[in-house]
């Protein structure tokens, strides 16, 4: 028997951006294409090694575990909240949703977006001192701590792409689990 399942919509997408420089901030667009093995067309992330700078400069032959970055409005909210003003794409995700707590879903979790897209989830993001440009605390505000005292990194997950396809605003989501046991999202 197959231990996948997927369930009903769990969640929408809320925005789709993406930016062909390195820039913090993702221009927020109607559509966005998938591509298998590589990320977001016209992305300045898209390809099968790793284009984050810094881990480019470490090594350039890494398999880019980024290719698609998510971030859950409910995030958003969280900040604002807190006295921060963030747009969808403003951290520099691709994906924002609704409705999903992706920071709970397990590595390898796969996420099937519209009708033919295909997303599997690799890790965590980690948060870094360029949120701080957006606005001063924003890095902060993203790191909290679970009742055990351990360090929880808000910032959204990252994935790579099994299935190409459009993505739009108003996309249902669904959620596919790998088969047990769960290993929890560590940072990539």
């Amino acid at each position: 028997m197959n231990n996948r399942m997927v369930e009903a919509p769990a969640g929408i997408v809320t925005a789709v951006s993406r930016s062909p420089q390195h820039t913090l901030a993702k221009a927020n667009t109607d559509c966005i294409r998938l591509m298998a093995g590589l990320g977001v067309e016209g992305d300045a992330h898209q390809g099968s090694t790793v284009k984050h700078r810094s881990r480019v400069a470490r090594d350039p032959a890494q398999p880019n575990l980024r290719q698609v970055h998510l971030i859950h409005s409910e995030l958003h909210d969280e900040l604002r909240r807190a006295g921060f003003e963030i747009a969808p794409g403003q951290m520099g995700e691709n994906l924002t949703t609704a409705g999903i707590d992706l920071l709970a879903l397990p590595t390898g979790a796969r996420l099937r977006i519209g009708a033919e897209a295909v997303i599997e989830v690799t890790g965590l993001r980690n948060p870094c001192a360029q949120l701080d440009k957006i606005q001063k605390g924003l890095m902060a505000a993203t790191l909290g701590r679970d009742a055990e005292g351990r360090l929880v990194r808000k910032a959204g997950i990252m994935a790579v792409v099994l299935r190409g396809g459009e993505i739009r605003a108003g996309d249902p989501i669904r959620v596919e689990l790998p088969p047990s046991p769960h290993r929890p999202l560590a940072v990539v």
